[in-house]
């Protein structure tokens, strides 16, 4: 593993899809992003989460002061983050937002859901990047103001335009278009946590 940004306070690397972030409950989800940079950097502490399907950007800090900086960023909104993703259909309008509440689905979980009266607030922008209407798929760019568990598939599901490859949420037909999720955290911009000068690691899909 090589990292993309390394200092001593705080290390970006790129998770590949099909590796958990975090250690699961069950035996063969021990294996994880945290592990291999924990192995690395033994004082790297986890920041965020990225879902298991999900390739790309992951931030560690070393220390508990980067920890609670950073993590103090994230819940305020802080950083910045952008995602690639190709999705079914064409979008339109080709920008905007998607505010739609999201809660778990206990039924069905991990799955989660659009719940108008009980969800909490929820909110993508998002810019189609192409379109290929040989393939009736389009390629666009999501930036998450509220990060929400797996808001950025939901919001999509929901007006339509499932991910490819999405064995949670789209139809098996959609989920066939591809052998992995597409969808990518390409970029995180934050304020270090130690000098307050912006920090932006990017890191383009392999898709």
């Amino acid at each position: 593993m090589t990292p993309l940004h390394v200092d001593a306070a705080c290390i970006v690397v790129v998770k590949p899809a099909g590796l958990p972030a975090v250690p699961g409950r069950s035996e063969h989800l021990q294996d994880c992003m945290a592990a291999h940079v924990q192995a690395q950097f033994a004082d790297a502490l986890v920041v965020h989460r990225l879902d298991m399907a999900t390739s790309g950007l992951m931030l560690f800090a070393r220390g508990a002061f980067a920890q609670r900086t950073l993590c103090r960023a994230f819940e305020r909104r802080e950083v910045h983050k952008r995602y690639v993703a190709v999705v079914h259909g064409r979008i339109d309008p080709p920008d905007g937002e998607i505010g739609l509440p999201l809660r778990a689905d206990w039924p069905n979980r991990p799955r989660q859901q659009v719940d108008m009266a009980n969800g909490k607030p929820s909110l993508t922008r998002y810019r189609v990047l192409a379109h290929d209407p040989l393939a009736n798929t389009s390629r666009v760019m999501l930036a998450p103001v509220t990060g929400r568990t797996h808001q950025l598939r939901v919001h999509l599901l929901a007006i339509g335009h499932p991910i490819l490859g999405d064995a949670l949420y789209a139809p098996v037909a959609v989920q066939a278009l591809a052998g992995r999720l597409l969808l990518h955290a390409e970029s995180l911009t934050f304020m270090h946590p130690v000098d307050g000068q912006p920090l932006c690691v990017s890191h383009a899909a392999a898709f």
